[in-house]
């Protein structure tokens, strides 16, 4: 694949914004490889990707950062410019269910996810031979119900231990402390087995059958301290009938969990996910 730099910006909006990055991707001899823009005419705020090949640059991607830093701070931009040659380092986070986590290992051994995965954390061993069979460590961390503080605090060495870029939550049954959402903001993503805002909590699927919902789905979304409420990343649905018993919505949900995490966790690594506010702008 064909080294690039990311640019992803966002700012007040006004114009001048598109000429200004193509100039000065230009007038260093950049080709723009691809690019998108979105302008949010309810918030006034501009957002950008460009992707710029590496090679038709003459310096390093820090001069490129130094470079662009002028103009960032004359538009008043939130950016980051990032290579495309780093894959970002993930931490996996599971309980005993698998389906999510198995789909990923799956999607990283086949290379269709560009990250490298330094460990899995479980407060269950039960995933352990399947983690380590990909040659990956694992992590059997035990909960206390009545003190969970042990826990999450090795949780968190971990994470740092392993200088992880993004954590996944792939059905990972424990609700994260609000310190530890604050020191990794828009960098824990996570799958809730519902459509939100719609069945938040436990049991969705029970609330759905009770309800006698026609669809049911899925949320990708990043964690805050609110829980279920983080900006959303990507969501999917599958229809069902009045003969679906809430098992049968379980086994039919997996397969939209594990599909929408997979794609939401992509477009992370791939810098294709700007935040703002508690919404998410996502170039697909």
């Amino acid at each position: 694949m064909e080294r690039r730099y990311r640019l992803v910006l966002s700012c007040p909006d006004r114009v001048g914004i598109v000429a200004m990055v193509s100039n000065f991707i230009s007038s260093h001899g950049g080709s723009i490889a691809d690019a998108n823009q979105h302008s949010d005419p309810t918030t006034g705020c501009f957002f950008m990707r460009v992707e710029i090949s590496a090679n038709s640059l003459q310096f390093s991607l820090e001069q490129l950062r130094e470079a662009f830093t002028p103009i960032a701070a004359s538009f008043n931009m939130d950016w980051q410019i990032e290579d495309s040659s780093r894959p970002k380092r993930v931490v996996l986070m599971a309980s005993r269910e698998s389906h999510c986590l198995a789909d990923l290992l799956y999607r990283f051994h086949s290379k269709e996810l560009f990250c490298e995965i330094v460990c899995v954390i479980s407060n269950h061993d039960d995933l352990r031979s399947m983690v380590e069979w990909h040659g990956i460590p694992y992590h059997h961390v035990p909960v206390d119900p009545a003190d969970k503080t042990p826990h999450f605090n090795e949780v968190n060495r971990l994470i740092e231990s392993h200088d992880a870029d993004v954590v996944v939550l792939a059905r990972y049954m424990q609700i994260l402390p609000p310190d530890l959402c604050e020191r990794y903001p828009h960098r824990i993503i996570n799958i809730h087995h519902s459509f939100l805002p719609s069945f938040a909590g436990a049991k969705p699927y029970h609330q759905a059958h009770e309800r006698g919902v026609k669809l049911i789905g899925a949320t990708c979304h990043y964690v805050t301290q609110e829980l279920d409420a983080g900006p959303i990343i990507d969501q999917d649905v599958t229809r069902i009938s009045h003969r679906d018993l809430p098992e049968d919505m379980v086994r039919l949900g997996r397969d939209v969990e594990k599909t929408v995490l997979a794609r939401g966790l992509r477009w992370h690594l791939e810098d294709r996910v700007l935040v703002q506010g508690n919404k998410t702008v996502v170039f697909a």
